[in-house]
């Protein structure tokens, strides 16, 4: 065989190994551009904070710029939809969480999108508790008092929340239910505005994931009454948990993860879990984390697959046993 005889048969070997592999060219070259990581909320919350703790490291690690976009809206739901309507190229990630991933499909009726069909888990990042706290004029110093303050109101006592179908909403369900409270679910775009108006003292109380609320409570700006997980938070050591406050069976906790659009290429999907889990284990972020009341976890698409699975099924019996809706 000559010289030139040999490249041909080479080159078209080559372009028929191409033809199998289609996606090989594309993934070698990724990332070759900025990548977008849609937080479906406002900036100021949990989930913005937990995004740009680890977006730069995440760029530099990838040589891409990673830029943080904020997608707020129907509790999550418009910025998750929009990554679920993305390219399956691994340019557009999500901070998804407990909201509308595990909790929305059981409160909505019709959601633009399906979160087991249409979106990829990539790494479970953090858990944190969520905590109650009122605004500090409120005449009351723990959650008996709050009941007992309450039951002497004309009215249904307010609680804001960073939105509807997000664990905290449901934290406040479910202790009114058990508290036997009229309470009234007043929803904002993200935790920074629902607690800018706590402390403003328009609504009395909020749940708020601990991390957000955390330095507020530090400052007497807001005061604690307790924490939702079944353990005191070691951030908050003097707090206790709903259970301790008199709240039998009460234990709900927040979580945040990247997700990609399904579809992605499988080394897309490794490469970012074994990137982002570097940069937990990373002693200042694993100590930020930590500071922030949260739990780092760092679980790769397999567990946080299953992890999610488990979650929806839970939250999908609670609200119907608890008869939760969004109205």
């Amino acid at each position: 065989m000559t010289h030139l005889a040999s490249r041909r048969l080479m080159l078209r070997s080559a372009l028929c190994l191409a033809a199998f592999h289609p996606l090989a060219g594309r993934t070698q070259s990724w990332p070759n551009a900025p990548i977008k990581w849609v937080v479906p909320y406002p900036p100021g919350g949990t989930t913005d904070m937990l995004a740009r703790v680890i977006a730069v490291k995440l760029g530099e690690r990838l040589g891409q710029p990673i830029v943080v976009e904020n997608k707020p809206g129907a509790g999550g739901n418009i910025g998750t939809d929009y990554v679920a309507k993305q390219p399956a190229n691994g340019y557009t990630l999500l901070m998804g969480n407990i909201g509308p991933i595990s909790v929305n499909p059981s409160l909505y009726g019709n959601l633009p999108y399906d979160p087991i069909k249409d979106l990829a888990p990539v790494t479970l990042l953090l858990e944190v508790p969520n905590v109650l706290v009122i605004n500090p004029a409120l005449p009351v110093k723990s959650v008996q008092e709050l009941i007992a303050y309450s039951s002497r109101q004309d009215g249904a006592l307010s609680y804001a929340t960073p939105g509807a179908g997000t664990s905290l909403h449901l934290a406040g369900e479910l202790f009114a239910a058990k508290a036997k409270m009229r309470l009234s679910h007043v929803a904002y775009k993200g935790s920074a505005p629902g607690l800018s108006d706590t402390m403003a003292g328009h609504v009395p109380m909020m749940f708020d994931n601990l991390p957000s609320a955390l330095q507020l409570i530090k400052t007497g700006k807001l005061r604690a009454l307790a924490v939702t997980s079944s353990t005191r938070s070691p951030m908050l050591p003097e707090v206790p948990t709903m259970v301790e406050a008199g709240l039998p069976d009460y234990a709900i906790t927040g979580w945040f993860g990247a997700m990609l659009r399904s579809g992605t290429p499988k080394p897309i999907i490794e490469r970012f879990h074994s990137e982002l889990s570097a940069i937990l284990a990373m002693p200042e972020i694993s100590a930020k984390l930590e500071e922030m009341g949260g739990i780092v976890s760092g679980a790769g698409p397999e567990a946080f697959t299953r992890f999610i699975a488990a979650e929806t099924d839970k939250w999908s019996k609670l609200i119907k046993s608890a008869r939760i809706s969004i109205g």
